[in-house]
């Protein structure tokens, strides 16, 4: 609003009440007490009526009556009409002011314009009247705001200059001065506190001593860090090549000299191990993650697994069982441990901690200890790696160890920060000389800091809380109380806050600076990879999913072809094989061999080989030997034993399969298979046998054979017999071969064939040998008398099968191969119907989806990569397609990250030349 417009807007009203008091209020004194009289109005009112005279008071002029007011009514008028006197001078004043204040703005506007004329040859003395002119008009609107809080308006006015005040500038449009929306507001408040609390500023936004400038580079910084660490840590991934490898912050320093203090400051919790003896010994490769939108701060162990711990004391534990796991006659090794804290408090950092430096080894200590962290130590301060050189105040720069060994890698202190810890421990002239030394220069300089919390600190319960509030207090204290040393005057970097912005100040820049290298050699390795993508793999796409989910969908298709040709007709052969093998046994044990009989007369039986062909059916002794062996078949528990030969075949099928397919080269998933095909068949087992062992009891007891079935038993036998004797035959072959001819078998077989008849005696069962053959010669000529006398006996046998006396049923007793073989058939086709529903179909319809819980659904992430990496062929092929595109990612990352900084620059040029040109103005 204009400066008149606002003049008039206050001086109106005043003069309406001085011409209302003058037109309608005229006291005069009455007996009666105060009255107000009509006085008469012009004739035309259209004067009133066009300048908004209201009708309210137009009508007190035509009042028929005088009416009276009491003292309780006029006093309060008369108050306001007192009140009206002094608001009115005050708004005068204010108009006043305005109009200064306008000509003022015009004057400046004048000026600038004049030196905009002669600014093409007068630029250095304008921008040095500017600063003048600028003053000027600072000083001019901050006096204009005291005046405006020492003048106090009455409420109508305040409001309607507030009103008016608001109304010009929330107007929207690139000339409004009003306050940002509440979004915004939240949303910068946010951002601040965020990068306050991570940089170790107080959390409160309006403590906050930062500018909104400088809370905005940063918040920028911490953007640009953290983008660069996610960068780092994919390469850490991709290789261990150095070309591949964004620079960290190496922390080094001598034992007590304050180095876990100083990162515990950082972090804000205390987590690191501590201990009497050496606890670090392995490197702790740390990284920082600032969380603003997380209340909570927790840390992970990405190599282990654990999950997220929010109690940093479990932290510190683990961090201590992992390092006293090193063996006593290493104390050290090279082996890092990983670990991630998220918290909104932190900057965005990578830190490595490394085990303290030693002057001499303890007697509990190897010798060699001093040179093995000298030689870790110097592995990890190599370029491009920052170095942060921890020495205490206390002990002199000169017998620092870290700057000795910094100095050894980094001569000319280009990548070195120095901090010196215990600044408290010493008097504050002494500190204030060790930061500005100038016998050991770093360009990076130093950084004094205290880095202990009081311990009557009662901020934060020790071990829990989070302590970075209370190392500022107690260091703010110290510093604050030492101005001349440790003042602004004196340029020396005090405290944690002060550290933690260099630190990231330090990390962008050193990161920044190695972004072109990094990015020329991904660009080589990324040629490299998809060459070797392209030649090795034809550019097929593999990943531990699509492999395992190819695997088992082929894995499945062979199953299913061996479920369609596995059914009731192979397991009937499965089972009569079986079976016919028991018979033989049976026929061998009963009717072939000679039985031992006692020398005694009365006690020799007939020789049921000899005797056969001559049996009488009518004798007793032939029925009992045929029931005999019958039952030997029936009682022989084949509801276990069929089940036990099908569940083995399953077993074995299913096992071929593994080794056809891919799963041959994955010992996790060929376990898996296994135990499922076990669980499916164990599960069916007992009650499968159960129910094929009651279906045969009636064979138990009787058997009942027509003319069909004893022809097909008569021909199945004489396959069996034959197929028997052809086996014998074979084996008889071979082992005449191993012992080196016919003739020297012959020799060993007539030597046995003596000792059998008792012609000679074979001392110790042969066991050193005898007749001038060795005991092993021995043991196969035995062998070969067998096979020969089993070969002579099938012969025979098959021969009286094969006669006309074994064509009919009637003769089972001179042809007990025939019958057995029939009590065999009929025991396996029983056998076979319970089977096939108990067994079969139930292992074919579970089988599969056992496969999909234990190879499918059932697997992790971190299994199913596993799984897909025991196969080494496809280990290469995924870690090929993996760098590959862990390669792309990162230099995608590496352009948005470019493009953000080309952004910022633009926006930071822009901005300056907006304070250019609005100094121009102003001027």
């Amino acid at each position: 609003m204009s400066a008149s417009r606002l003049t008039a807007r206050l001086v109106r009203p005043a003069l309406r009440l001085n011409l209302a008091r003058r037109y309608v209020h005229t006291p005069t004194s009455n007996a009666g007490g105060l009255h107000l009289h009509p006085t008469r109005v012009p004739s035309s009112n259209r004067y009133w009526r066009r300048r908004g005279w209201p009708w309210g008071a137009y009508a007190v002029h035509n009042l028929p009556a005088v009416r009276n007011a009491s003292f309780a009514r006029v006093l309060p008028q008369l108050a306001m009409k007192l009140v009206r006197i002094p608001a009115m001078f005050g708004a005068a004043m204010i108009g006043g002011l305005a109009y200064l204040q306008y000509q003022a703005t015009q004057a400046g506007n004048y000026a600038m314009d004049v030196l905009g004329k002669g600014k093409d040859w007068a630029t250095g003395t304008a921008e040095g009247l500017f600063g003048g002119a600028k003053g000027v008009a600072e000083q001019t609107k901050n006096g204009w705001d005291r005046t405006k809080q020492k003048i106090k308006l009455p409420e109508w006015m305040r409001q309607i200059y507030e009103g008016g005040e608001g109304s010009s500038s929330s107007g929207g449009g690139p000339g409004g001065g009003g306050p940002p929306p509440p979004n915004q507001s939240r949303a910068a408040s946010a951002a601040v506190a965020g990068t306050g609390a991570a940089f170790g500023y107080t959390q409160s936004p309006e403590e906050d001593e930062r500018t909104g400038d400088q809370a905005a580079r940063d918040d920028q910084m911490m953007m640009l860090t953290k983008k660069m660490i996610e960068i780092r840590n994919i390469l850490q991934v991709v290789g261990q090549q150095s070309a591949l490898i964004l620079p960290s912050i190496v922390v080094i320093g001598s034992q007590s000299s304050g180095k876990s203090s100083v990162l515990e400051a950082v972090v804000g919790h205390e987590f690191l191990p501590k201990g009497s003896n050496m606890i670090t010994r392995r490197p702790i490769e740390l990284t920082l993650v600032n969380t603003p939108d997380a209340q909570a701060e927790y840390g992970e162990f990405p190599a282990l697994g654990l999950g997220k711990i929010t109690d940093f004391s479990s932290i510190q534990r683990t961090l201590t069982e992992l390092n006293l796991a090193v063996p006593a006659a290493d104390c050290v090794s090279d082996d890092p441990i990983q670990l991630s804290i998220y918290s909104p408090n932190v900057p965005d950092l990578s830190l490595i901690d490394l085990p303290g430096y030693i002057q001499v080894s303890g007697l509990d200590q190897p010798p060699e200890l001093k040179q093995k962290i000298a030689d870790l130590c110097d592995k990890y301060i190599q370029p491009p790696n920052v170095i942060l050189a921890i020495s205490a105040a206390d002990v002199d720069l000169a017998n620092s160890t870290a700057l000795r060994a910094s100095r050894r890698v980094d001569p000319r202190g280009e990548r070195t920060i120095g901090v010196v810890t215990k600044m408290d421990l010493v008097e504050a002239a002494r500190g204030a000389s060790i930061l500005g030394d100038r016998k050991y220069p770093l360009r990076l300089g130093y950084v004094g800091v205290v880095s202990r919390v009081p311990p009557t600190s009662g901020l934060f319960s020790r071990g829990s809380g989070n302590i970075t509030t209370a190392i500022t207090k107690n260091e703010n204290a110290y510093f604050s109380a030492h101005p001349l040393e440790f003042g602004p005057e004196s340029e020396l970097a005090v405290g944690t806050t002060t550290l933690r912005k260099k630190l990231m100040h330090v990390l962008e820049q050193t990161m920044a600076a190695s972004l072109q290298g990094t990015s020329d050699a991904i660009h080589q390795e990324l040629e490299e990879a998809t060459y070797e993508f392209k030649v090795q793999y034809n550019d097929r796409p593999l990943s531990a999913e699509s492999y395992l989910a190819e695997s088992l969908d082929a894995f499945k298709h062979s199953f299913k072809e061996f479920a369609e040709s596995f059914g009731r007709p192979q397991v009937r052969e499965l089972l009569k094989e079986e079976l016919n093998q028991r018979v033989l046994d049976v026929l061998a044990q009963r009717y072939w061999n000679k039985p031992i009989t006692d020398l005694t007369p009365a006690l020799v039986e007939p020789d049921p080989l000899s005797d056969l062909p001559k049996a009488d059916p009518d004798n007793l002794y032939w029925h009992r030997k045929l029931d005999a062996s019958s039952s030997s078949l029936t009682k022989l528990g084949i509801g276990r034993l069929a089940t036990t030969n099908v569940a083995n075949a399953l077993q074995s099928e299913v096992e071929r399969l593994i080794n056809a397919s891919t799963f041959s080269t994955h010992p996790f998933a060929r376990q898996a298979i296994t135990d499922a095909v076990s669980g499916i068949l164990n599960e069916r087992f007992y009650s499968t046998s159960d129910q094929v062992e009651n279906c045969i009891k009636p064979y138990k007891y009787e058997i009942e054979v027509d003319d069909s079935e004893w022809a097909k038993g008569r021909q199945n036998v004489s396959d069996v017999l034959s197929k028997e004797l052809k086996a014998c035959e074979a084996a008889e072959k071979s082992v005449e071969t191993s012992v080196g001819g016919r003739k020297k078998m012959k020799d060993v077989m007539g030597y046995i064939d003596r000792v059998r008849k008792g012609e000679v005696v074979l001392e110790g069962d042969g066991v050193g040998g005898g007749g001038g053959f060795s005991a092993a010669l021995l043991a196969k000529g035995r062998e070969a008398v067998f096979l020969r006398d089993r070969a002579s006996i099938l012969s025979m046998r098959l021969l009286a099968i094969r006669s006309k006396q074994c064509t009919t049923k009637n003769n089972k007793y001179y042809c007990p191969e025939i019958f057995l073989d029939i009590v065999a058939d009929k025991l396996t086709a029983t056998a076979v119907l319970f089977l096939n529903v108990e067994l079969l179909s139930e292992f074919y319809y579970n089988f599969p989806r056992e496969l999909d819980l234990k190879l499918g659904r059932g697997l992790s992430r971190d299994e199913v990569e596993r799984f897909a990496r025991e196969d080494w062929r496809v280990a290469r092929h995924l870690d090929v397609v993996k760098r590959k595109e862990m390669l792309e990612l990162v230099l995608q990352k590496m352009e948005s990250l470019r493009m953000l900084e080309g952004r910022e620059g633009r926006r930071e040029e822009a901005k300056k030349g907006k304070d250019r040109e609005k100094g121009w103005r102003l001027f």
